[in-house]
This record gives structure tokens, C-alpha cells and sequence, in this order.
């Protein structure tokens, strides 16, 4: 039974969820299987970037080495942005292999990277020490940069439209890991990877200035990491990338309890609710944690959210055909939204990817236009979400851990994997 019946677009079908070309694991009731922890596997070595200053100080010290060497490793990494014992030149010749060796063990192997005709979107497929792969996408907008990063390996959320969850969770990301991406973009930024500057005087941003946690995995079921992660990103340099916490988006598909948790951390951050339907029948099948925790919940705890921190809240919405683009839905999201209060929230439609033949393709550009001139009509802010990489598979919904048997630079072979995550974002997610 539909949550608004009366409502219901009757000229057009209600097509329901399924996965395609692969079957969802379910549990022992049947439902669509979810994956919480990760499975017992091994972490990669500790990294400076897993400590904080203090503790890097410690560990140097322990190496029998002076504790002002880890305030000068740090620089290197988070300021240079390099791991290359050789322009290290600020440390004795005869410590340096040791202390990169001990301080800074390898995280992410480059195995390819796609970049747009106009230079301005890269992507990146990295493969983890144990052979793992993600990605991240890397995106120049007019004043800013952006790093869509992953958080984990697979996802153990097990959503039918999502490749990343076929295979179910491989692990957790290291706090290490997750800043890994964004100290390699610096890089790839600083020596020109990601086109040249402007030229007309306009301002252009020289590393990374915003994160967008929307790549692989589900970063609050890798909580303690990402938490961790975002805390090096704000850290004042060297303990950290010294960025704005109010240009850093954490996504969660609506782990309620981590919600609350997040919203009790101190960290400014700008928080977004993948949504992607109101009521709960639909929303049971398109994302099955709906079945521990509800669609009201979840907005409940994103309203928690902007109740504790006064930061607004960002509702994603990826509009898929004849699923949950109907207006009724659009009238029920900002019944419920506007329920608990004005002001406090905002909604991204996003347009997805089209796949011919696929139930998963993109709204029609007049269902598109209705659905978020209702919402804007009833007073919720709503803007369609910029996105960027097309070409390269690097948009919403596109990202493929694929190695597709591909020689890397070190002459191995990658294998092929499969996965897909978001990589846009939009323009009204800056602070």
C-alpha cells in the first residue's frame, strides 16, 4: 500500500527495485543481507597519518630518534606532500630510509587514471596493500577543488542499484587510507595534473579545498576511521591537511544510531542523507538498511543534526524512471521535511546515469522539472545536482573499481573487480 495512495500518478507504472545481473545476498528471514563490520582481515601497517602529532613524536621516539623528527615528517606530508625519503633534505641522510620505512609504509598503488578532454575531473584507481581497489575522483569547479574519496573496500549495505555491494564488504578503510587520497590529489594538483589555472585573474584554488565523502562504501559503518580521517584533515598543519570541516561531506544511506553520534562530535561538517524516497515501502527495497531503520528516523536524525550543530542539512535524491520520480513523492518528501520546520534542510536530485535497457536510468527532463518544482513550491531550497565525468566514468553512479586485467606502471597485472559509487557534487554543498 502506497504511504500517499491518494496522491499516486496513476498514468504512469510503479517500477519496483531489483538488482541486475546479480543476485543480493539475503539473510536468514529473507531480507536483503546487511553488513555492519568488516570482516576479520588484515589492516594495512600504521601510518603517521593514523596519529595524532603526539603519537607520531612517541613512535619516532621509540625508533631511538629525536621527537621533533615526527613535526618534520608531518610537514613533508601534509604541507609537501610527499612519502620520497630523497627531497626529505631537512633530514639526516643516514635516518631518513628508516624514518619513511617505519612512519610511512606504502597505502595506495596508482593502477590508472582517467582524465576528462578539458582536464577538469581525474579519476583514480587505487589498489590497496592487499590488493583491494577503489577509487576517487577529483574535480576542479571555479574557486574550489573537489575530492570525492571512498571509505571502504565493497559496501555492506547491499542496495540492488549499487555494483560496489555486489560482492559484499572486503573491509574498512584505514584512517590512513582515506587521507592517503587527498595528500596523492595535492600532489597530482602541484604538479599540474589537473589542468592549468586560470588565466583571467579569477581565483583559482591550488589543492584540494572540499571532500565529499560519496565514493566506495558507507563511511558511518567505517565510523571510528572516517571520524578520524576528517579530524586529520582539519588539523592545523603539520598534524594535519589544516581544511574547513564546513567543506567536508559526510554521506550515510541512514545509519541513525552513527548519525546522532556524528552530531555529537564537535566537527562542523556538512552532513547528507541519501534518501531517494520518502515513504517506506519503496525505500525498504531501494536501500535495504530502511529495515532497521525507517524513513522517518533517518530524517528525524538528520534533523537532529541540524538541531545540534546549526548546519544544514543536504537530502540526496537520485530520480530513477517510473520509481521514485512519481510527484506524489515529491509532495509527501516536503510534507515531511517542512514537518520539522523551515530552513533547515536542502534537497539534490540527482540525475542518474542512464543504462539502456536497465530500470535504472534517468527521469525524463519534464518529470525531473515537476518533481523539483514541487519541492521548491512548498518552500524546500532544491537545486539538480552539477555533475561531472561522464566521459570517463567518473559521474553519479558511475564509478568501476575495474582493473579489467590492466599492466599497471609496476609491470602487474590488476585484476577485475566491480563497484560503483557517486562522485559529483553539487554547487549549493559549499559552506
Amino acid at each position: 500500500m502506497l504511504s500517499n495512495p491518494d496522491a499516486a500518478d496513476e498514468s504512469r507504472p510503479q517500477v519496483r527495485p531489483k538488482a541486475e545481473g546479480w543476485t543480493q545476498p539475503t539473510a536468514e528471514d529473507g531480507r536483503p543481507l546487511l553488513q555492519f563490520k568488516q570482516p576479520r582481515v588484515a589492516q594495512p601497517k600504521t601510518h603517521l597519518a593514523d596519529l595524532t602529532l603526539s603519537e607520531r613524536e612517541a613512535k619516532v621516539k621509540e625508533l631511538g630518534l629525536p621527537g621533533f623528527r615526527a613535526k618534520q615528517l608531518s610537514t613533508h606530508y601534509f604541507t609537501h606532500f610527499t612519502s620520497d625519503p630523497e627531497k626529505m633534505t631537512d633530514l639526516p641522510a643516514g635516518q631518513r630510509d628508516q624514518l619513511v620505512d617505519q612512519m610511512m609504509p606504502p597505502l595506495l598503488t596508482e593502477v590508472r587514471r582517467l582524465t576528462t578532454d578539458n582536464g577538469d575531473t581525474v579519476k583514480f584507481l587505487w589498489r590497496l596493500f592487499d590488493g583491494a581497489l577503489v577509487e576517487s575522483v577529483l574535480m576542479r569547479y571555479p574557486g574550489r577543488v573537489t575530492l570525492c574519496v571512498s571509505s571502504q573496500a565493497g559496501c555492506g549495505m547491499n542496495c540492488p542499484f549499487c555494483a560496489t555491494g555486489q560482492n559484499g564488504l572486503t573491509r574498512n578503510m584505514s584512517t590512513a587510507e582515506i587521507v592517503e587520497q587527498v595528500v596523492r590529489a595535492n600532489e597530482v594538483i602541484a604538479a599540474g595534473g589537473l589542468g592549468g589555472l586560470r588565466k583571467d585573474g579569477g581565483h583559482n584554488a591550488e589543492r584540494v579545498t572540499n571532500i565529499v565523502f560519496m565514493g566506495m562504501g558507507e563511511p558511518l559503518a567505517n565510523y571510528k576511521r572516517v571520524i578520524a580521517s576528517v579530524r586529520r584533515m582539519v588539523d592545523p598543519a603539520p598534524e594535519g591537511l589544516g581544511m574547513s570541516a564546513r567543506h567536508i561531506t559526510v554521506s550515510t544511506v541512514g545509519l541513525v544510531p552513527a548519525i546522532n553520534r556524528l552530531a555529537a562530535e564537535g566537527i562542523p561538517v556538512t552532513f547528507a542523507l541519501s534518501l531517494h524516497a520518502p515513504d517506506d515501502e519503496l525505500r525498504d527495497e531501494l536501500i535495504p538498511v530502511n529495515s532497521r531503520w525507517k524513513a522517518d528516523e533517518a530524517i528525524d536524525a538528520a534533523y537532529n543534526y541540524y538541531v545540534q550543530t546549526g548546519r544544514r542539512v543536504s537530502i540526496e535524491y537520485a530520480l530513477i524512471k517510473d520509481m521514485n520520480d512519481h510527484a506524489w513523492r515529491a509532495d509527501l518528501l516536503a510534507k515531511k521535511l517542512n514537518a520539522r520546520g523551515r530552513g533547515w534542510v536542502h534537497v539534490n536530485p540527482i540525475p542518474l546515469n542512464p543504462t539502456p535497457g536497465s530500470i535504472w536510468t534517468s527521469s525524463e527532463p519534464d518529470v525531473t522539472d515537476e518533481f523539483i518544482d514541487r519541492l521548491n513550491a512548498a518552500g524546500i531550497p532544491t537545486t539538480l545536482r552539477d555533475t561531472r565525468g561522464k566521459e570517463i566514468d567518473g559521474a553519479c553512479g558511475q564509478l568501476a573499481a575495474e582493473g579489467d586485467d590492466e599492466e599497471a606502471a609496476d609491470g602487474s597485472v590488476t585484476p577485475k573487480g566491480s563497484s560503483r559509487g557517486g562522485t559529483s557534487e553539487s554547487i549549493d554543498l559549499r559552506a
